[in-house]
């Protein structure tokens, strides 16, 4: 791994192989972009566990697809009797602190030390639940993720943030400890099923409606873009030929992403903006029983938020429109008729106020790519909730088959 020059001042750096962070409090870490991370000629997995003891955690899907790949490349890399390969339970219903004691003890078992490192090769169940793990194993390990979703890709593969659902309520216990290593390699995508692309673009879409009006545009002419392929836009947006629009996608919306996150990386701050699809949505994703994924959640939620916002007078209806019809168009849902209840949605507003320090903090759209904050429980009066849902509820739901039926 080749050593990086001092970042100048706390901020984003990007290059051809990813993204430096600095916060201003002195944390840094880097997201890189690979191609073939688990080819043996690839060094760089092996060269951030620097000759450490190592243990790899896979959920069940991800050992099935790639856990073979894993086995070899550390057979190939990594000196005999330094590592092992561990499957873990799969799916929010193992995000639990029964799932962090059993990974715990199998890094125990396997005679993991202080300085070694537990990689997450999977999702973001994986990687909250295995990084969570490495924050309190001896007091903190170091841990690598290799994100192989999308949803892990553009969100919990850029930030800090580990946790699991606990006390009926998602992402209830956790702490903030960097990764020593965030890999991203497009490849993976290739192998997701549909529902887990969507749930993706929905994280993406978040970004674009409250940052950036030109990857909006973007979204709302590619729709498709991931679930197949898509030309280099009409503008190239790279050095060299220009990147096609999964490149072009991928990459802004970690950028957008980390610089949202790098000035307040320990939320400080509770009012965030990428908190956007995260107000109402958690509670939508535990009332459902996780029937509703969370990209899924997070995608009613902006739809939600958009229109309460129109109702508010904070956008206008040709901007709300366009941000519900968008994420329809991505094939997301914007109404749930069992969750998105006026006593349900009005029970989340209280909780989300709650969770953020007696301040709401709801964010909401103000135009295709800004967003404002309305931070008071009474700036949402009840009618304005219940005009917001009435408008989503005569919308069709986007998702058939998967979304309807129970997990």
């Amino acid at each position: 791994m080749a050593k990086q020059a001092a970042m100048a001042g706390p901020g984003v750096e990007s290059d051809d192989g990813g993204f430096r962070l600095l916060s201003p409090e002195g944390t840094s870490y880097r997201v890189d972009i690979t191609d073939g991370v688990l080819a043996s000629a690839n060094p760089l997995l092996a060269e951030y566990c620097e000759g450490r003891r190592v243990v790899a955690f896979l959920g069940p899907t991800v050992d099935r697809l790639y856990g073979r790949q894993v086995r070899r490349y550390l057979a190939a890399r990594l000196v005999p009797g330094t590592w092992s390969v561990v499957t873990i339970g799969g799916g929010e219903a193992q995000k639990t602190m029964e799932s962090v004691e059993r990974i715990c003890a199998e890094a125990k078992a396997a005679g993991l030390d202080r300085r070694g490192v537990m990689i997450a090769v999977g999702g973001g169940v994986t990687c909250d639940t295995v990084g969570f793990a490495a924050a309190v194993y001896c007091r903190g390990v170091r841990y690598i993720k290799v994100n192989t979703t999308l949803v892990g890709q553009v969100d919990v593969g850029v930030g800090v943030k580990t946790g699991v659902n606990a006390l009926g309520t998602k992402n209830m216990l956790g702490a903030y400890h960097p990764a020593h290593a965030s890999i991203n390699d497009p490849a993976f995508l290739r192998t997701l099923p549909e529902r887990q692309i969507r749930c993706g673009m929905g994280e993406i879409a978040k970004m674009a409606i409250i940052r950036d009006a030109r990857l909006f545009r973007a979204l709302e002419e590619f729709p498709e873009v991931f679930r197949q392929p898509c030309p280099a836009p009409a503008r190239p947006t790279a050095r060299a030929g220009g990147w096609s629009v999964e490149d072009h996608v991928l990459r802004t919306s970690m950028a957008l992403m980390l610089e949202e996150l790098c000035p307040n990386l320990r939320e400080h701050d509770l009012a965030r903006l990428v908190d956007f699809g995260h107000t109402f949505g958690p509670l939508i994703e535990t009332a459902s029983d996780y029937r509703i994924a969370h990209g899924e959640s997070v995608a009613i939620d902006m739809a939600l938020s958009a229109e309460l916002a129109r109702v508010l007078g904070l956008i206008t209806a040709e901007d709300c429109e366009r941000v519900v019809r968008l994420i329809s168009a991505l094939g997301l849902p914007v109404h749930d008729p069992r969750t998105c209840t006026p006593e349900l949605m009005e029970r989340a507003l209280r909780a989300s106020w709650e969770r953020r320090g007696r301040r709401l903090h709801l964010v909401v759209p103000d135009g295709i790519g800004s967003a404002v904050f309305v931070d008071d429980l009474e700036d949402v009066p009840a009618a304005a909730l219940e005009e917001a849902l009435d408008a989503l509820a005569v919308r069709p739901t986007a998702l058939p088959g998967p979304f309807a039926a129970a997990r």
